[in-house]
């Protein structure tokens, strides 16, 4: 019927008030989530971006401090190597000698001694002493790499055990005038540099520092590790060359251990060249803590706005449910249950208007209980009373479309509108409330209903009170006729619908 559709309308703006409260509300929620995720995410990169920095300039650093001690101690090998083609060497005394050969050497702490080995690869000249031990050296690397291999230049050999201390030795070939191989000088940075060099930095104990040479044999580490030190990373499977080129940097489990790192390698073109790593846990200790607390803001943030919004969304759909009670209340009839005078006057001017419109015919039906103030008088009010609640329950029963309503206007008087209906199907629908009165009333008490119909489709200028009018008429028209009837109007002069 027309009132079920009239609740749901009612109600409806109510409900969708609510839903879009917790809707906007969750999207609120989202947005200020992904805002607050996008500032975090930000702050990782920072200070993923201020580690790398950091660790870049680190290595760069110590790259630079090694680079510069390897080129001093190589250009004392180089003047060494030059002195040595000098013709009145062979001539002075060994005193003498030392001082042509070693007045400009390098020497520092960490710097071993620089000796001169012959084509045998026999120990003949040490800076430490005028009269060296005898030593032989032809099978070490750095002998023969030069004996074989006349453009090599400085030659930085493995990590090993030199002259009673870990070192890496440098070296360079002495050739004599056509080229021919006359030997090789050498000299030694002991690994005390290194350690003394990192011991200068202020490192977590987590953080390591590589230093490597060209073909990625590992000179030094730190932490120290004597079993890692000499190691040539191209025997590891699990760790290519492309993993971290110069300049670059890796996030990831690094070649010696299982702890994930952020690795940074220099950029300089040295003979050797340093991979600063920093455990990724420590890079991204602070960012951790401030997002976690970030988080839990956030959390109780979105928590506190949902549950407020679930609250609300209640009281509004209670305050629906209660204006839509107490509209019910306005509108409805007490006793029969039925649509009010005042909710039918202003359901027939809708309908009537939204006709008009759309050029649809509406048809009304007004019913009048028979012979109802001499029953009333006979039986009493509350037997009369229960005649028109049955006879408004036989009217529920026959108008069962959404757009129909029924109404109790006035005393024992009834009235239904039928949109789109014409007095043709309006007489039937006035036939099955009467017969069903007629049967209720058989085994009740002898109770019949008059009808009057009129249908038309409105015109422009045209009110609603002439389709009253029309079907009220019909209705004296049945009463004069006899009672227990049915009667259409008859409304030659206006557009009908029959």
């Amino acid at each position: 019927m027309l009132s079920g559709w009239r609740d749901v309308t009612a109600r409806q703006p109510w409900r969708i008030s609510a839903k879009l409260l917790i809707i906007s509300s969750v999207v609120t929620v989202i947005g200020f989530s992904a805002i607050c995720a996008n500032v975090m995410l930000d702050m990782r990169r920072g200070e993923e971006a201020l580690a790398h920095q950091t660790l870049e300039n680190l290595a760069t650093t110590i790259e630079s401090d090694i680079s510069r001690n390897i080129e001093i101690y190589d250009l004392s090998l180089k003047a060494v190597a030059a002195n040595m083609l000098l013709p009145e060497l062979a001539t002075v005394s060994k005193p003498i000698r030392q001082l042509i050969l070693f007045d400009h050497a390098a020497t520092a702490r960490h710097f071993g001694a620089i000796q001169v080995f012959d084509a045998e690869g026999r120990l003949t000249i040490d800076a430490s002493t005028l009269d060296p031990l005898p030593d032989n050296r032809s099978e070490e690397d750095y002998f023969r790499v030069h004996r074989d291999n006349s453009e090599l230049g400085l030659f930085i050999s493995r990590p090993m055990l030199f002259r009673g201390a870990y070192s890496i030795v440098l070296s360079r070939r002495i050739s004599d005038g056509d080229g021919g191989f006359m030997g090789v000088v050498a000299g030694s940075i002991r690994f005390s540099y290194f350690h003394e060099l990192f011991e200068r930095l202020n490192l977590d104990p987590d953080d390591t520092i590589t230093v490597l040479k060209r073909d990625r044999t590992i000179m030094m580490r730190r932490p120290f590790d004597l079993d890692i030190i000499g190691t040539n990373l191209n025997d590891r499977q699990n760790w290519k060359a492309d993993n971290l080129p110069a300049g670059a940097s890796y996030s990831g489990q690094g070649p010696v251990d299982a702890t994930l790192r952020l690795y940074v390698r220099s950029s300089n073109g040295g003979p050797l060249f340093v991979v600063a790593g920093k455990p990724l846990a420590a890079v991204f200790a602070l960012w951790e803590k401030e997002a976690l607390r970030i988080g839990v803001v956030v959390l109780a943030l979105a928590l506190f706005v949902l549950g407020s919004t679930l609250v609300l969304a209640r009281e509004i759909g209670r305050r629906a449910d209660a204006e839509r009670k107490l509209e019910e209340m306005a509108t409805t009839d007490a006793l029969t249950g039925l649509k009010n005078r005042r909710k039918f006057d202003s359901v027939i001017d809708a309908e009537w208007r939204r006709a008009m419109r759309q050029k649809a015919p509406i048809a009304l039906l007004m019913i009048d209980a028979d012979h109802f103030k001499a029953y009333n008088d006979t039986f009493g009010h509350q037997a009369g009373d229960q005649v028109l609640v049955g006879i408004a329950i036989c009217i529920s029963d026959s108008v069962s479309r959404a757009g129909d309503c029924a109404a109790r206007y006035g005393g024992e008087e009834f009235a239904v509108l039928l949109p789109n209906t014409s007095a043709a199907d309006a007489f039937k629908v006035a036939e099955t409330i009467r017969l069903k009165v007629q049967g209720w009333s058989d085994d009740q008490a002898s109770t019949t209903v008059s009808c009057g119909i009129a249908g038309l489709v409105p015109a422009a200028g045209m009110d609603w009170s002439v389709l009253v009018a029309a079907a009220d008429k019909a209705l004296y028209a049945a009463k004069a006729g006899g009672r227990n009837q049915s009667v259409v109007a008859s409304l030659p002069k206006l557009s009908l619908v029959a």
